[in-house]
């Protein structure tokens, strides 16, 4: 389990891989052409359980949460196995089409699509309807399928929310109130102006690379992504080039680091280093700064994130999808249940900086507490809890946004951030390249 990023996309790195050149594998046999499990009534049989990078950071909560599975259930045995991030998505579809999905799989947001899609996975809303109640509205939402109706086709599990992170002594060295940070993209972007108006040079306010910021940034200014069909991209709007056209300007001014728009710079080492004021928006990285770099963290503000005009904030989820074929559906779906139910989830959350998807974990009292209002950890554990519970599905990133979309719609807009195209040129041809691609996904 890693995160490096505050945004789906990034977080997406550790699972998510190309839904485009997955789809041309030809995922069309495997479990999903096998007979659909059944419900017996009998919790029992052994059932094989995949979940990615949490070995050996985690083996014991694990281990632990199975161990009292099987004494709960002692007709059941769970094999569990845990694969590292590389190559994930890949092994997915080799085992997909081999017929060899584990009974009870760990999916994120993207990549339960590439199973969801040609009906390899459960449908948990009809197999356990009861279930949507025990979650996290936004949550449970994000496991739905474009098309498919109210059809849930994995439990959620740990979810990470976006918040604000910025460094109050150069907040107020930009003339700025640490008491007021900005609420919305446009007012971040003015934020960004006057940081380097008056930073000299010595420091910037964020990264420049798109791709961190979009389609979010976007979707928070109500710029439209898809059409109702969602099969075609909308973004080419006045919105979206009046996007591109300011982060042209305050690029050209000096309000991000201009390394960073064609690379990946280690924004934490920036952060950490006094060089940028704004952080990742994620509570990840706050106690990562606590370690790392105590000097800086004593003069980070955390707030909740930058909400725009839809009002609420996009999550990111993991999730335990169930293979629909399974032969032990009762143990399968009972397992899921239990990894994912309040207590797990909480006591999970102690050991990593993640937060329940299950509602009841989330109304635990330590995700409440502020502590004294000054320590930049506790207030972004429970400013990240409070707004998980207004976050919604069309606040997060569409899956027909796969990674190849972004790239595309990103390799665009730098050009016109860097001045070689013009900023209307440059979202047209970007929403005409992510047509093509969308276009290819649906004929593959």
């Amino acid at each position: 389990m890693t995160r490096t990023n505050p945004t789906r996309i990034a977080v997406a790195t550790l699972v998510a891989g190309a839904l485009l050149s997955a789809a041309g594998c030809g995922m069309s046999g495997g479990s999903g052409g096998g007979k659909e499990g059944e419900r017996t009534g009998r919790v029992a049989g052994e059932i094989r359980f995949r979940t990615l990078q949490l070995k050996p950071a985690f083996t014991a909560y694990v281990q632990g949460v199975i161990d009292a599975f099987e004494e709960k259930y002692p007709e059941v045995e769970v094999k569990w196995e845990d694969v590292p991030g590389d190559g994930y998505n890949e092994k997915l579809v080799a085992d997909a089409q081999a017929g060899a999905l584990p009974d009870v799989v760990n999916l994120s947001t993207d990549s339960f699509q590439l199973l969801g899609d040609r009906g390899m996975l459960a449908d948990v809303a009809t197999l356990d309807g009861d279930s949507a109640k025990e979650y996290v509205p936004g949550a449970w939402e994000q496991f739905k399928l474009p098309g498919k109706g109210d059809g849930v086709y994995a439990y959620p599990w740990y979810v990470t929310p976006e918040i604000l992170t910025y460094n109050r002594e150069l907040f107020e060295k930009a003339g700025l109130d640490p008491a007021k940070p900005p609420t919305s993209v446009e007012q971040f972007f003015d934020y960004a102006e006057q940081i380097a108006a008056r930073s000299g040079g010595r420091y910037s306010a964020f990264m420049a690379d798109p791709k961190g910021r979009l389609p979010g940034d976007w979707q928070k200014m109500g710029v439209p992504i898809l059409n109702a069909q969602q099969d075609r991209f909308t973004f080419d709007t006045d919105q979206a080039v009046a996007w591109v056209e300011r982060m042209k300007d305050l690029y050209a001014k000096g309000a991000m680091p201009k390394e960073s728009l064609l690379k990946s710079d280690d924004i934490n080492q920036l952060y950490g280093n006094g060089r940028i004021v704004f952080g990742p928006g994620s509570p990840g990285f706050v106690k990562d700064i606590k370690q790392n770099a105590p000097q800086v963290y004593a003069n980070t503000h955390v707030a909740g994130a930058v909400t725009g005009k839809l009002g609420h904030i996009g999550i990111y989820a993991q999730s335990l999808g169930i293979r629909r074929d399974t032969k032990h559906l009762d143990a399968a779906a009972e397992f899921a249940k239990w990894v994912t139910n309040g207590p797990n989830q909480v006591e999970f959350s102690k050991k990593a900086t993640i937060y329940p998807s299950n509602a009841q974990g989330l109304a635990d009292p330590r995700f409440a507490d502020r502590g004294d209002g000054k320590d930049a950890e506790t207030l972004a554990r429970a400013i990240g809890a409070e707004q998980l519970k207004t976050a919604a599905l069309d606040a997060n990133t569409p899956v027909q946004w796969t990674n190849q979309v972004g790239d595309a719609v990103v390799r665009e807009v730098q050009k016109a951030i860097k001045g070689e195209q013009d900023a209307r040129t440059a979202v047209r041809k970007a929403q005409e390249e992510a047509d093509k691609l969308l276009a290819g996904a649906v004929k593959k």
